[in-house]
């Protein structure tokens, strides 16, 4: 079997094993292992996506993985790398997020493999039987409060303004469960998560050693940050969605292709198949031309296809295209909803809008301040509607105009577009 831990580890996506034994297991025959996914959003976003890279480079090398969604331990909120505690959600908002979670997950892994076939579970499934004083009982009792209170992510909560909750220093209990039971039901034995996920991971490692005498082990690999060092995520306020309902194909593409020149190799290594002579390639070609972005556009192309798919990829690109005023014939009012999803927008009746001369219809719409502006911008070759320029100040909004009977884009210089909705 290809070695998997020194794939992970040339890829950037090792941070720490917890027992160097592990890598002699893994040459040795296939293992089952698992991540876990926690529904706090009805999708997976940037931040879970190098888990997601993990589990494929595993299932790739011929062993087992098991996707978690965390339908029970999400309703507590995990606190790892959290300063504050998270809002706690419903049963019935995490029931609802874990479907789509579910659905992201389906994407990248081969849950059809002829012989490793990766599985999806759920937490709450077993968590459901417990009562509290059972899950004090015969799991609590194994947990002592100096190893506890030791964890890093504890001390830190700790010692913060925010403090911890109980049912947050709790959460290394339940997660620990989740190990032991996936060791009993599939012979799990090793947990992958991001370096926030250490403390929980050898909680479970711990308590399986206590009560079933075995070897259990843990991989991390360094979480994803923005530019200022914060982790991707729905708290951070910074989450780059794989749903495209969340975030268009083209902000998805544009965040990728936006990577600065000094992260694109070691993002096309985490994020990508690519080999690494290839990567190594895109780099120099990087460094020859920053300008041309090569490595960039590689780097946005090949993760869009991989969750979006070709169709993704081709809407990104004619949402590109749209944006720096290229032709949008053949886009369907739809596509440029979408594309233009955050620009400024108004709604008028259709009587006010077809036939109706352009710079009235841009002064009455608000793209432009007056009639006599609108003019003005017509007679200097600034004011487009659907992108073609307005080429004389008394030209009518034609039939053809209006994009499926329901839209008229306007744009004035390079990128101010402004859309006319027809009610």
């Amino acid at each position: 079997m290809r070695d998997v831990l020194d794939i992970l580890k040339t890829r950037g996506l090792v941070e720490a094993v917890t027992d160097e034994g592990l890598q002699k297991k893994l040459c040795g025959g296939p293992v089952t292992l698992y991540a876990g996914f926690d529904p706090t959003s009805s999708s997976l976003q940037i931040g879970n996506f190098a888990a997601i890279m993990v589990l494929a480079h595993f299932q790739r090398c011929g062993h087992k993985v098991v996707a978690v969604v965390g339908a029970a331990t999400g309703m507590i909120g995990d606190p790892s790398g959290k300063s504050s505690e998270r809002t706690l959600l419903s049963a019935e908002e995490v029931e609802r997020n874990a479907v789509g979670v579910k659905e992201n997950l389906s994407r990248f892994l081969d849950f059809k493999h002829p012989t490793a076939p990766a599985m999806l579970v759920n937490n709450h499934d077993w968590m459901k039987e417990f009562t509290f004083v059972d899950f004090l009982r015969d799991v609590g009792k194994h947990f002592r409060l100096g190893a506890m209170l030791a964890k890093e992510s504890v001390k830190a909560r700790l010692n913060s303004e925010a403090g911890m909750s109980f049912a947050e220093f709790s959460y290394q209990l339940l997660q620990a469960y989740d190990f032991l039971h996936l060791y009993d039901k599939f012979g799990c034995t090793l947990q992958v998560g991001g370096s926030d996920q250490w403390g929980n991971i050898t909680a479970g490692i711990d308590l399986i050693r206590k009560l079933r005498g075995a070897d259990a082990y843990g991989v991390t690999f360094q979480l994803v940050c923005d530019s200022a060092g914060r982790k991707f995520g729905k708290s951070e306020g910074n989450a780059i969605y794989l749903d495209a309902a969340k975030t268009s194909c083209y902000d998805f593409y544009q965040f990728f292709f936006r990577v600065e020149d000094v992260d694109v190799g070691r993002m096309l290594k985490i994020f990508t198949f690519l080999p690494l002579d290839e990567i190594e390639s895109l780099e120099a070609a990087t460094r020859k031309a920053p300008e041309e972005r090569v490595a960039q556009r590689r780097l946005a192309e090949e993760v869009t296809r991989m969750v979006h798919g070709e169709a993704g990829l081709t809407q990104a690109g004619r949402a590109s295209r749209v944006l720096f005023g290229e032709s949008m014939d053949g886009l369907r009012a739809d596509e440029l909803l979408g594309v233009l999803a955050t620009v400024p927008s108004t709604e008028m009746a259709r009587d006010h809008v077809a036939g109706v001369k352009i710079c009235d219809l841009a002064a009455a719409a608000g793209v432009c301040g007056s009639k006599g502006e609108a003019r003005r911008l017509v007679q200097n070759n600034g004011l487009y509607v659907n992108n073609r320029r307005v080429a004389a100040p008394d030209a009518v909004v034609a039939d053809s105009d209006i994009v499926d009977g329901r839209l008229v884009v306007f744009r004035t210089g390079k990128r101010n577009f402004h859309l006319v909705k027809v009610v």
